[in-house]
């Protein structure tokens, strides 16, 4: 995962999708035995919904972060369960269902309402949402 992240800094969404492609037998982690680790899981669903989102795969993003929203007791509190809300946002707005992706981005600024408004991947949202109006 850290080196499929390394190749979309580097701009190369096929690369990182294609580092990623051993770790989708694990991604939902040990269902048979319990672990500390199984929260981490996600982390290549994550990174291969940004790197379609970088490959400007509106579809196959969608289709990454609806895993991580479908499987929210894996993911517990993990910052990517919430990201994974604005990442679903970006999915359908660039597959242009602009109904969907607003609903998406509602949903992240419902579970950001009390975050610091300076921060600017919550500004980043706000004005890909006022861009949706």
């Amino acid at each position: 995962t850290i080196r499929a992240q390394l190749a979309l800094d580097r701009n190369d969404s096929p690369k990182a999708i294609e580092i990623l492609q051993p770790a989708a037998p694990y991604e939902l982690g040990s269902l048979t035995r319990a672990s500390v680790f199984n929260f981490m899981s996600l982390y290549p669903v994550y990174v291969r919904g940004q790197a379609y989102l970088a490959g400007h795969q509106g579809s196959a993003a969608a289709n990454e972060f609806q895993k991580i929203l479908d499987h929210s007791c894996v993911v517990l509190m993990e910052p990517i369960g919430a990201l994974a809300h604005l990442g679903l946002a970006r999915a359908y707005a660039l597959s242009g269902d602009a109904a969907k992706a607003k609903s998406a981005y509602k949903d992240f600024f419902t579970l950001w309402k009390d975050a610091d408004p300076d921060i600017p991947i919550l500004q980043e949202a706000k004005a890909e949402y006022a861009k949706l109006q």
